[in-house]
């Protein structure tokens, strides 16, 4: 983890996003914490919804939307930097969400240098909150991820506290891309915010943290 600054700090409509130099601690620390545990069965789970609607979607309903914030990278063979993202989640009433994500190469000002990672796929929920994640890469990969979300809190019908975890099942990479052969991605809802890291294991390295951000819903 990048561990040079303790808070990377940004702007947005007079919000000021926070997001940790140690990023995967704070992550874990945060979203996996003790506490009674509310699992929202299978049975609930069939999509029922109207187009639009998140009623066939309770576990992963939360993600639906558009968040923004920053994000710090490392790597043993690259120099640690920054970055902003905006990633979106979209549903059309069936039991999976669309997901499309964006990010910049940011300055010491917290200027967009150049753009970074784009990613597009798509989150299919199964029985007893099982989650199959399917995302592509213009970089020459493809991934199908699996894993589990847990719901941890919830006020009314509304989720307030999450996890998911995924780790790769499958990575299909070009013959052009850059050796890649497994992650493991960490999303949580924490005090209202987005927050994920993404550990990798790639050209020699063994699986450990790469990126990591904390993202506000706009």
């Amino acid at each position: 983890p990048v561990r040079n600054a303790q808070w990377l700090h940004s702007k947005r409509g007079g919000l000021r996003i926070h997001v940790a130099a140690d990023h995967h601690q704070h992550l874990h620390s945060r979203c996996l914490g003790a506490g009674r545990v509310q699992t929202l069965q299978g049975a609930e789970l069939s999509a029922t919804g109207s187009p639009g609607s998140t009623d066939g979607l309770p576990a992963i309903s939360w993600l639906v939307g558009t968040w923004v914030g920053l994000g710090v990278g490392d790597y043993p063979t690259i120099e640690a930097f920054r970055f902003a993202q905006e990633v979106s989640f979209a549903t059309d009433g069936r039991p999976m969400l669309s997901y499309s994500s964006r990010s910049w190469l940011l300055d010491d000002d917290g200027i967009r240098v150049r753009p970074l990672a784009v990613e597009s796929g798509f989150w299919r929920l199964r029985p007893e909150n099982r989650l199959e994640v399917l995302i592509s890469h213009p970089t020459g990969y493809s991934e199908v991820w699996i894993g589990e979300v847990t719901v941890n809190a919830i006020e009314g019908l509304a989720v307030t506290g999450a996890k998911i975890e995924l780790q790769t099942d499958v990575v299909a990479r070009t013959e052009s891309a850059k050796d890649y052969s497994a992650g493991t991605r960490i999303y949580g809802l924490v005090e209202g915010d987005l927050l994920w890291a993404f550990d990798m294991a790639a050209v020699g390295q063994p699986l450990q943290p790469h990126l990591s951000a904390r993202l506000v819903r706009v």
